[in-house]
């Protein structure tokens, strides 16, 4: 789960697809599909790895073997930003973790409010993605917390009442929504007033944003549904 949170968060800061052609970045608007987008930073990810391993160049099998995803996917992918590949050569390690470290924005740290710290806020208190060097919890409100704050893990935490001013103090740009449903859309609006650029919804509840506002949903209880009918659907083949 929570690294599937980190590729949520790539998402809401996804802001732009150069386009690579002849080995030239090319900037150019052009419409990526949701599942695409959602795939980019495990590419990012696995192509670390290889680049870790001193693989210098691999095949779309080779990648294809390592995320267990079909070597037509990872090819129709990755032809959206044009020529990242070459038939026969397969694609350059070094040239592709460049080219997704700039198009996720990697090299830009990434500030995180998280509200709400219950067990599902501790747990990522205490974990604040050591994996992801350049994301980061920086700051987190609770209502239980007094309002000169505490600290847990480490990381200061301010009552609710406190957002508006340690919000900006910590340049937060995201948030990781974990409270109660009776006070999603209300925190929600607070954080949309103060131009919070997204938000990260683990509530039940499907909340309201402006358009500006970048929002994704996780949960929990639908997916464990999803994945308990694949078990049984795949028991009655």
């Amino acid at each position: 789960m929570i690294g599937a949170l980190l590729i949520e968060l790539s998402l809401v800061r996804l802001k732009r697809f150069p386009i690579v052609l002849g080995g030239v970045s090319v900037s150019k608007d052009i419409k990526i599909p949701q599942a695409t987008t959602k795939r980019l930073p495990l590419y990012y990810r696995f192509i670390q790895n290889f680049a870790n391993e001193g693989k210098k160049r691999i095949s779309s099998k080779e990648l294809s073997e390592a995320m267990k995803i079909d070597p037509a996917t990872i090819r129709r992918d990755f032809s959206y930003f044009g020529a990242l590949g070459k038939k026969g050569y397969g694609y350059d390690v070094p040239h592709l973790l460049q080219f997704f470290s700039e198009t996720l924005d990697q090299d830009e740290a990434t500030n995180v409010a998280l509200i709400g710290v219950g067990n599902l806020g501790n747990a990522f208190l205490k974990y604040n993605f050591q994996k992801n060097h350049n994301t980061r919890i920086v700051v987190a409100f609770d209502s239980k917390a007094p309002m000169e704050g505490t600290e847990i893990s480490g990381i200061p935490v301010y009552h609710p009442d406190m957002l508006e001013e340690m919000y900006e103090k910590y340049n937060a740009e995201l948030a990781i929504l974990t409270v109660s449903s009776r006070s999603a859309q209300a925190m929600t609006d607070r954080l949309a007033n103060m131009n919070a650029k997204g938000i990260l919804n683990f509530t039940p509840v499907r909340l309201s944003v402006p358009d500006n506002m970048k929002l994704l949903n996780i949960d929990l209880s639908v997916e464990l549904q999803a994945l308990i009918y694949l078990i049984r659907n795949q028991d009655e083949e």
